[in-house]
């Protein structure tokens, strides 16, 4: 299970919000819990909160707990759920509570003679008049504002599933603790269910599929999250790419190129630098100017404060596309006739993540967004967001991703991290909900999910094993038009600010088909199949034969490979099927003799013999039409 972000500390109003099932998981963490300090009295706990897919405890001990561990913990923690003990709220004074604390009654089963110091730091971060209460079920005591479970009886249906690291309160300045994570659902069958799926994911993960399929790699020399896209691999998002381009060139698009680095200057302007440095690889400085630093006994963090202020002057990696394409647009002179401009690019860019939380293909440094960036009239704003729409909509179909959510990211009106004129906003909020409207699925309006510089719609996909991804994003922005000084000559021959529209249906090229990869299990629809068709001949004596038909196939474009190896057939389709290519083509005697080919598909299993012709004349059109 991912490493958790730590949770921010909820109000008693937020905390009595919780659905039934955070109830229950908050409940089975303290079952964990008294477990825990019932086989480790030492153990010293931090927080324990449930999370979207079950819940987790921080804590510190000596004994370093492992899978073998499990048996022996979840064992206890039946005990516990077989004694029903109550879960009894008790409100003390703020002394009462500290003066437990010391005694380390606090997440103990008793007194213990040293502090319990996590629970002290959590009280000190109570206000002052709020209460503050206890959790007790059966000798366990615990600092807890709740809510829980009437009883450990309610909490049959866990599992514990992993342990991890993680830092004291997600900082890396504190030391490190114990994450034990855990589930639980309502019934044992959810349960079951649950777990069936995680399986399901895990003979999914594209880190397995990738390699099996020789899709990608990810090399130490190169450094982590920094994806080498191989052949195979190559093909899947070429053909995407492609794809898109098609209606790109439909919808107006204009398709530019653009440096993988740009001036501070350009990231100051913008406001990515130094505002989000933390999130960005650090920035590179001219050799002449490092030299002259150098001699004059600077610092690094000295050099920081200069590159900061702009006082010198470096280069960045670019972490977003936007800035560039701003560029492009300003440098030429626009008419209100000229919009909406529309620039789309597959242009790379590249963010520092903490190596703790890169994954695969889904969380890397170094990625490439099917970008574009619109600039619009404030009237053409509703029209574009609907075109920007009907292209997710598009990606979505055709990779039969059907199953999902729309959501509309609105500002907060109590919140001042906005930018923009108000009226602004509510002119571009109205025209995102009437362009969601024309999708006609149902879509949830979210205050407060907005960026700051405008609101937004999002698209949230579940998978066929039911998992929820948020890919395609459609944003409006007022503020880098703003920060730029972005004009366009209006009907009335004076300037104007357009309106900036910022979208990617894929998102980030490496994320999206990490997620195609599970989402398929490797079974790519035959279009986007890296190997499309593999011709297998019986014998030697036939592989002439089955080199015309490679001949044939190649010649309408069709991905075909041949296995002359001297192999038995029966060993060359579990290789094919291994390799999950969506068609082999069997010939031996008969099929040389008559012109024809016995077709296997990956799925469907044996298809009978047809002409050579009429299989191409099949799969040509199946290829061309994107079908699954």
């Amino acid at each position: 299970m991912p490493d958790s972000p730590e949770p921010q500390r909820k109000t008693l109003e937020e905390r009595e919000q919780m659905s039934d099932l955070e109830r229950l998981r908050h409940s089975t963490a303290h079952v964990l819990a008294t477990a825990i300090a019932k086989l480790w009295p030492d153990a010293q706990f931090a927080a324990g909160p449930p999370v979207e897919s079950g819940f987790y405890y921080d804590v510190d001990l000596s004994h370093r707990i492992t899978p073998d561990d499990f048996p022996k913990i979840e064992e206890e923690m039946t005990r516990i759920v077989k004694e029903n003990q109550v879960f009894e709220k008790v409100e003390v004074s703020r002394a009462e509570a500290f003066e437990l604390a010391q005694k380390g009654r606090l997440a103990a089963l008793g007194d213990r003679g040293v502090p319990s110091r996590f629970k002290v730091d959590l009280l000190n971060d109570i206000p002052e008049g709020e209460a503050i209460s206890l959790y007790k079920n059966g000798d366990f005591w615990d600092l807890c504002a709740g809510p829980h479970v009437p009883r450990t009886g309610n909490c049959k249906a866990f599992k514990v599933m992993s342990v991890a690291s993680a830092f004291y309160r997600g900082d890396a300045a504190n030391p490190q603790l114990q994450r034990v994570y855990g589930t639980a659902f309502k019934n044992k069958t959810e349960l079951e269910e649950h777990l069936v799926r995680l399986e399901e994911a895990k003979q999914r993960d594209h880190r397995k599929i990738g390699k099996e399929l020789d899709l990608f790699h990810i090399d130490e020399a190169v450094g982590q999250g920094l994806i080498l896209w191989k052949p195979k691999g190559s093909v899947v998002r070429l053909e995407l790419q492609k794809f898109i381009s098609e209606h790109l060139e439909r919808q107006g698009y204009s398709q530019v190129f653009t440096p993988h680095i740009g001036k501070l200057g350009l990231y100051r302007t913008s406001g990515h630098f130094p505002y989000y440095a933390e999130s960005q690889f650090p920035p590179v400085v001219e050799r002449e100017s490092l030299k002259a630093l150098a001699e004059e006994g600077c610092g690094c963090g000295e050099l920081s404060n200069r590159l900061e202020s702009g006082e010198i002057d470096g280069f960045l990696l670019k972490p977003m596309n936007c800035p560039h394409h701003i560029k492009i647009f300003q440098s030429n002179h626009h008419s209100y006739r000229d919009l909406p401009v529309r620039l789309a690019e597959f242009g790379t860019v590249y963010r520092w993540e903490q190596s703790g939380e890169l994954g695969g293909m889904t969380r890397v440094r170094g990625f490439t967004q099917d970008d574009a960036h619109l600039f619009c009239t404030e009237e053409q704003v509703r029209d574009e967001i609907i075109g920007c729409l009907e292209l997710v909509k598009i990606v979505l179909g055709t990779l039969g991703m059907n199953d999902y959510r729309v959501r509309v990211g609105l500002r907060d009106p109590d919140s001042s991290k906005y930018v923009g004129d108000p009226e602004k906003w509510d002119r571009a909020e109205a025209a995102l909900r009437e362009a969601a409207a024309t999708l006609g699925t149902a879509f949830t309006e979210e205050p407060g999910e907005a960026a700051f510089y405008g609101p937004k719609i999002d698209f949230v996909v579940k998978d066929v094993i039911g998992r929820e991804w948020q890919l395609g994003t459609v944003q409006v922005d007022y503020n880098l038009p703003e920060r730029f000084g972005l004009e366009y000559i209006g009907p009335d021959n004076a300037p104007h600010r357009p309106v900036m529209i910022h979208r990617a249906p894929f998102g980030s090229m490496e994320r999206f088909v990490g997620v195609l990869i599970e989402h398929f299990a490797g079974k790519f629809p035959t279009w986007l199949s890296p190997e499309q068709v593999r011709v297998l001949p019986i014998s030697e004596k036939f592989d002439a034969a089955a080199r015309e038909v490679v001949d044939t196939l190649r010649a309408e474009g069709v991905r075909v490979t041949i296995d002359d190896s001297s192999d038995k057939v029966g060993a060359k389709i579990r290789l094919a099927q291994l390799e999950r290519i969506p068609y082999m083509l069997i010939i031996g005697a008969k099929e040389q003799e008559l012109n024809q080919v016995s077709v296997r598909h990956r799925e469907r299993g044996d298809e009978g013999a047809v002409a050579v012709g009429e299989f191409r004349d099949k799969v040509v059109a199946e290829i061309r039409s994107r079908s699954l």
